[in-house]
C-alpha cells in the first residue's frame, strides 16, 4: 500500500516510515523539514508541508492508499489547536481524493480521568499531576477524535499510554479505551499504526495500545516523557 505520513519527523513518525518500507510499502513522509529527515530509501519519498496548510495537505494526500498521522505537540506549546485543525485538513483531503483509510494517534490522556484499578497514589497524584500540565493539549486531541470520527472514513484512532522508547516490537495489547497500563513503546505505536493502515483492524473504532514487556520505571517516564503527548 502507498502510505502518507504526517508527523513523520517525529520519533514515532520516523519509526513508522522505517517500518513501513521495510515491509514493501510505498512511503510519503510529510514533515516541515525535510533536510532534517534522516531516512533514504528507493520507496520514500519526503515532501515539505505544514499539515495546518490545507492547500498543502491536500497535495501531499492525492494518489495515496491510506493515511497514517502521528502528530502530536509537546507540554507548553503555543499552538495548542494543531492536532485538531491538522486532522480537519487531513479528512477532508482524504474526502476530495477519495481515500478512505485513515489511522491516527491521540493519547490515554484523554479521557481526562485514569483507568480503574489502578494504585491510588497513580489516580490521585500522578494522573491528575499530568492532567493539569497537558490539559489543553489533551483537548485538542479530544476535538480531534471528535473530528475523525464524525467522517464516513474507514478511521481508527490509537491511544497510547506514556511513551519510551524500545529496541524492538513486543507482543503488545490493543483494546478498547480505559485499559490497564501505564507505558506504551513508541516501536509498539509505530507497529500498531502500521497494522492497522494496511490490515484494516479496529475500523470506526477508538483503541489503547498498552506495552507490558521490558517497560521502564514510572519515574523515568515521567521525568524523560512528561514533556511528550501521545503523538510524540
Amino acid at each position: 500500500m502507498k502510505l502518507v505520513i504526517f508527523g513523520a519527523n517525529g520519533p514515532t513518525g520516523r519509526l513508522a516510515a522505517t517500518q513501513a518500507l521495510a515491509e514493501g510499502h510505498p512511503v510519503t513522509a510529510v514533515t516541515r523539514h525535510p533536510e532534517a529527515f534522516p531516512i533514504s530509501h528507493p520507496a520514500l519519498d519526503v515532501v515539505k508541508a505544514d499539515a495546518l496548510d490545507p492547500v498543502a495537505v491536500d497535495r501531499a494526500v492525492d494518489g495515496h492508499d491510506a493515511v497514517i498521522s502521528t502528530l502530536g505537540v509537546p507540554y507548553g506549546s503555543e499552538a495548542p489547536t494543531t492536532m485538531s485543525e491538522s486532522a480537519r485538513n487531513i479528512v477532508e483531503a482524504m474526502a476530495v481524493h477519495g481515500i478512505r483509510r485513515l489511522a491516527c494517534v491521540t493519547s490515554t490522556g484523554v479521557p481526562m480521568r485514569p483507568p480503574p484499578g489502578e494504585t491510588l497514589v497513580y489516580r490521585k497524584v500522578v494522573v491528575p499531576l499530568l492532567l493539569r500540565m497537558g490539559r489543553p493539549l489533551y483537548e485538542d486531541a479530544g476535538r480531534m477524535e471528535e473530528i475523525v470520527a464524525g467522517t464516513d472514513l474507514d478511521w481508527t484512532v490509537i491511544r497510547p499510554s506514556g511513551l519510551f522508547d524500545a529496541h524492538a516490537v513486543t507482543d503488545y495489547t490493543v483494546g478498547p479505551p480505559q485499559m490497564i497500563g501505564r507505558f506504551t513503546s513508541r516501536r509498539d505505536l509505530a507497529d500498531a499504526l502500521i497494522r492497522e493502515a494496511v490490515e484494516d483492524r479496529n475500523v470506526r473504532s477508538i483503541v489503547e495500545v498498552i506495552t507490558t514487556e521490558g517497560t521502564p520505571s514510572l519515574y523515568r517516564v515521567f521525568v524523560k516523557e512528561a514533556l511528550r503527548i501521545g503523538s510524540g
